[in-house]
């Protein structure tokens, strides 16, 4: 099934002189599949998947997320799309230090308001005891390792039950160790949960063990 389709999207950068870092870029994401995209510096790799998670609206041509037309509504209503349907997770897992883990997985549920702030509580530790962080849950994310505390960014990504989780480097600051861990954990998300994730990487195992990688070059797709 279909989660994700973009049509035709064109970007341009105007400062200094104008710059074309997007071109006429179409492609299909499915349900559940693990994407990778690769590319050089510069390539247009993270410029696409910020146009992708609807966080930047300034390009030409269109983008469905859940067969939903995006393309054109308005911040309020992106906003919501994204706290819906859409996780995040970083190279640096933004947490807030003082925060305990739970209250930090908490958060994008008690944007939503959909749910009660007990029930928001009970989900939030489900998600920190799948990722095996249950034992962790009451404790300042300062305490925990840098491995954990990414975990914990990706418990937060999840808390909302998103149908597609964006990534941007998110082992780019782990040991191997740890990406392995969290290439497991997205393996898992996806094959198992039917999450989908697109993920900016320059992890070449990573890419290669994913589903499907997409590559960029000066701003196409290859």
């Amino acid at each position: 099934m279909k989660i994700l389709e973009v049509q035709n999207i064109s970007k341009y950068f105007y400062d200094p002189i104008p710059f074309q870092v997007l071109q006429d870029i179409s492609f299909t994401v499915t349900k559940g599949q693990l994407l990778s995209m690769i590319g050089k510096s510069g390539s247009g790799k993270s410029t696409l998947l910020y146009v992708l998670s609807t966080m930047d609206t300034d390009y030409s041509g269109k983008l469905w997320i859940d067969n939903e037309l995006v393309t054109g509504k308005s911040n309020d209503a992106l906003a919501q799309l994204r706290n819906e349907k859409i996780g995040f997770v970083f190279q640096f897992h933004y947490l807030l230090q003082e925060f305990s883990c739970l209250k930090n997985v908490m958060i994008p549920a008690l944007r939503l308001g959909k749910l009660s702030v007990d029930e928001i509580e009970n989900k939030a530790m489900e998600k920190l005891n799948t990722l095996g962080l249950r034992d962790q849950a009451l404790k300042p994310a300062s305490k925990l390792s840098g491995g954990q505390q990414q975990r914990v960014a990706i418990a937060r990504a999840l808390i909302n039950d998103p149908h597609i989780i964006m990534c941007d480097e998110p082992t780019g600051n782990l040991d191997t160790k740890n990406t392995a861990i969290i290439f497991d954990i997205f393996r898992n998300l996806t094959s198992e949960l039917g999450h989908t994730i697109i993920s900016v990487t320059h992890d070449e195992s990573f890419a290669r063990n994913s589903d499907r990688i997409i590559e960029l070059v000066d701003g196409h797709l290859q």
